[in-house]
Order: structure tokens, then C-alpha cells, then sequence
């Protein structure tokens, strides 16, 4: 193949990704396009079928919503208080019990590894039942708590933790720190940490997001509606009986529970990329 059929070829392939590119984004937009204009809608508009203008009642619905029995800005800052905590204390602890396991030898070191593997594939469906009848015990119903602290011991974020460190954390390098006169603690906080920001950051995206969205546990902890986190409230807004029924108010809940979960993205997305180019030190 000569340079320039070989030059065709590549831009040909290039333009193809592009346009697959577009097709993909474009669909995964759309649907929040749509979104935001029915949350501009009213509830007699909705049921006329979908427009792709924006109409004039975002601001009446958010009234309407804001004004209702429902707590919905409470039920903001229970999710957010229940998310950031989730993300901090997974990522922070995951990140340690992986560098616990890839760094030291320990007798019983495999065996506890595929333990924390075995703890991931069993189902919240299958422990709901014990967890509630636990925390009923130690008083914990209708608390936060329950849905924070469980978070420390997360084996899917330490099973990934496990394996980013297994590629960019060098063991040369620890025990370079080490010899340096670097504590334990240290070597971890300045040395692991910085290395695993991509890490970090992905799983305290996903692990923010899941528990942004997370009602099943909540729903069976949760009763009040103070302490109620949002899919709980959108949920009682969308089972409220016809009479009371307003779509564009459940659109303009989902659109706000939405934004929250976009900016944390921003913020984290950054670290992805930075730490993807900056790589790690390796044998």
C-alpha cells in the first residue's frame, strides 16, 4: 500500500469515528434535552405529546414544587451529605485496604483477598433484611448513618483499586520512600494517593452516583420526611394521587436531583484525563 491510498485509508477511518462519535453523543444528550424542556412545561402541555420547544412554566412548576408538602430542599442536602461522605470514605478506605494488600506479606494474604472477592458478589438484596433488623437494634432508623458508614468496606472499589495499583504503584518505589524515612502513613498520603487520582476519581464518580440514586436501602431505612434523600421524594411525587398528580413538578425534581451529579462529574473528570498523561513509575 503506497503513502497515499495509506493516508486515505486513515481519514476514512477517522471520519467514520467521528461520526460514531456525534451518533453516540447525540443519543446520550437527547434524552436530557428532553428532559429539561418538559421540566418547562405544564402538566395539562405534557399530555399533549412531546415538543422539542421550551414552553413557559419552569419557574411556575419549581414554585409548585418548592411549596408542596414535600422537603425538597432538605432532600438535597440529605443526598448530597450522603453521597459526598459515600465517596470520600470509599475511595479513601478502598484505596488504602488495596495498598494494604499490594504492598505488605502478610501469612493469610491470598485468603483474605479472595474473601473481600467472595463479600462482592453477594447481592444488598440478599442482607437488606439482616442490615434493617440491625440497625433497628442499635436505634439507627431514620438516620444517615446507616447509609454512610457501610461505604468504608465497599470490595467492587477495592477489587478496581486493586488492580489500577497492580499497573502504576512500582514496589521499588515504596520501598525507595521507606528508605527515605517515610513512614507508613507518609508513603501512602503522598506517594500512593497522587498516583491513584484517576482512580480515585472515577470511583468516586461512580460510587457518588450510585448513592445519589440509590432507594432501596434508603426506603426501607428512611420514614421521615425530613431525613429523606431525593429518589425517595421523587418517588412519593410521582405516587401522588391523580387529583394532586403534576408531571412537570416530578420533571423539574428530576431535572434539579440531576445537576448535582453533572457537576461532580466536571470536577472529577479532570483528574481522569491528568493522571492518564501523567502515568506511574513502573518496574
Amino acid at each position: 500500500m503506497n503513502k497515499k491510498s495509506k493516508g486515505t485509508s486513515v481519514k476514512v477511518r477517522r471520519v467514520i469515528a467521528y461520526v460514531v462519535l456525534i451518533l453516540l453523543s447525540f443519543l446520550c444528550l437527547f434524552w436530557f434535552y428532553v428532559l429539561f424542556i418538559n421540566a418547562t412545561r405544564s402538566n395539562s402541555e405534557l399530555k399533549m405529546g412531546f415538543t422539542a420547544l421550551p414552553s413557559k412554566h419552569l419557574w411556575k412548576n419549581w414554585i409548585n414544587l418548592v411549596g408542596g408538602t414535600l422537603p425538597v430542599v432538605r432532600g438535597l442536602v440529605n443526598s448530597l451529605i450522603v453521597s459526598s461522605l459515600n465517596a470520600i470514605l470509599c475511595t479513601y478506605f478502598s484505596t488504602m485496604t488495596a495498598y494494604a494488600i499490594h504492598a505488605y506479606r502478610f501469612k493469610f494474604r491470598n485468603v483474605l483477598y479472595t474473601f473481600i472477592l467472595m463479600i462482592m458478589m453477594i447481592p444488598n438484596q440478599v442482607t437488606a433484611l439482616g442490615f434493617v433488623q440491625l440497625m433497628q437494634k442499635m436505634n439507627l432508623m431514620d438516620n444517615l448513618l446507616p447509609l454512610i458508614l457501610p461505604s468504608i468496606a465497599a470490595p467492587v472499589t477495592f477489587f478496581y483499586m486493586k488492580q489500577y495499583m497492580d499497573s502504576v504503584l512500582s514496589k521499588s518505589l515504596i520501598e525507595a520512600a521507606r528508605m527515605d524515612g517515610a513512614g507508613e502513613l507518609m508513603t501512602f498520603h503522598r506517594i500512593v494517593l497522587p498516583l491513584m487520582k484517576p482512580a480515585i476519581a472515577v470511583q468516586a464518580i461512580f460510587t457518588f452516583v450510585s448513592s445519589w440514586n440509590n432507594y432501596f436501602i434508603p426506603s426501607l431505612i428512611l420514614h421521615k420526611d425530613k431525613i429523606k434523600t431525593l429518589p425517595i421524594l421523587i418517588a412519593q411525587l410521582r405516587s401522588a394521587d391523580w387529583l394532586k398528580f403534576d408531571m412537570g413538578q416530578v420533571y423539574v425534581m428530576i431535572a434539579f436531583s440531576i445537576f448535582p451529579v453533572i457537576i461532580v462529574y466536571l470536577f472529577l473528570s479532570k483528574y481522569i484525563v491528568g493522571g492518564v498523561m501523567a502515568g506511574g513509575v513502573k518496574e
